[in-house]
């Protein structure tokens, strides 16, 4: 199964105000979402061995709250959406979309809100960046889209993912469409953009025991299946790791047919958890996973592989 959005006048008759048990997609809400994020990651530096990193990453997501609502985006996805829709393919695919300089606008706002806070190496990135030309940045922005993460330095591609993920979380949020399940393949890929998950999510509430993936660059999320490998689609060979116990709230769901694993969050077990927090709060499991042989099939923005 694969989603696909479409706009909000081609769905048929009876689709807009049927409410599916299990919603395909849910798209971002930003209103609060990097502050909750920086105060989970507070929260998690207390009792962290990465304590001061996660510290780091909860300064530039205060950062991001502050930029989301000082710089707006305003723009209309209509023939985006229309045009993506017929094509079958994700409305803000990170492969073809064309970059408005608007993710430039706010990478030089987060340098400036984030600039006071930091210091020695941190500072000095921030300051090189600040002079970088816009072909420069574009390049930068293109070598972490296409995965070439040795291009980027890896105390630089926070800062730029930031600021991208700023931009194509105010566009996910801005789309006239709405979701549907369809056959089709590449559900470990993000329908909206493309983009890899930085985890999965077990929800409680209206959607409670359902997975959902969530986005590391636009914030959405998207339901597939448990107990179904998100990589492979394969269940024959799947087993669950956790640190601390058997109830814990942070699991890697491994993979012995593609040899990958990937982390599930129990929203029930930790009401509090939040995806990118939680998981940069896991990075012991992580090396668990690694020594048994499994590979990670996501991506924490604040964890690139670079030089």
């Amino acid at each position: 199964m694969s989603i696909r959005i479409i706009p909000q006048d081609q769905l048929e008759k009876g689709e807009k105000t049927t409410a599916e048990m299990i919603p395909p997609l849910l798209f971002p809400r930003l209103k609060n979402l990097y502050s909750r994020r920086a105060a989970r990651l507070r929260d998690l530096a207390a009792k962290n061995p990465l304590g001061d990193y996660l510290r780091f990453a909860a300064v530039i997501a205060e950062a991001q709250e502050i930029v989301l609502y000082d710089h707006p985006l305003h723009i209309d996805l209509h023939a985006r959406l229309t045009q993506s829709a017929s094509e079958g393919k994700p409305p803000l695919n990170i492969h073809t979309l064309p970059r408005d300089p608007h993710w430039q606008r706010l990478l030089h706002s987060l340098i400036a809100e984030l600039k006071p806070e930091m210091s020695g190496q941190a500072l000095a990135v921030l300051e090189n960046l600040e002079k970088a030309s816009a072909t420069e940045l574009e390049t930068l922005a293109s070598a972490l889209f296409t995965g070439e993460y040795a291009l980027v330095s890896s105390d630089k591609a926070p800062f730029i993912w930031a600021a991208l993920s700023l931009y194509w979380a105010q566009m996910a949020a801005l789309i006239p469409g709405k979701a549907r399940a369809e056959m089709g393949d590449q559900r470990q890929f993000c329908p909206v953009c493309a983009s890899m998950p930085v985890a999965s999510v077990v929800h409680m509430g209206s959607h409670e025991g359902a997975r959902y993936l969530h986005c590391n660059l636009c914030e959405s999320e998207w339901h597939v299946v448990r107990s179904k490998c998100t990589q492979c689609e394969q269940s024959r060979d799947l087993h669950y790791w956790s640190i601390d116990s058997e109830r814990a709230a942070v699991k890697a769901e491994s993979c012995g047919d593609c040899g990958t694993y990937l982390k599930m969050l129990y929203q029930e077990k930790d009401p509090a958890i939040e995806p990118v927090a939680d998981d940069l709060a896991s990075l012991i499991l992580d090396a668990r996973m690694e020594q048994e042989g499994f590979a990670r099939s996501s991506l924490n923005p604040f964890m690139f592989p670079g030089e």
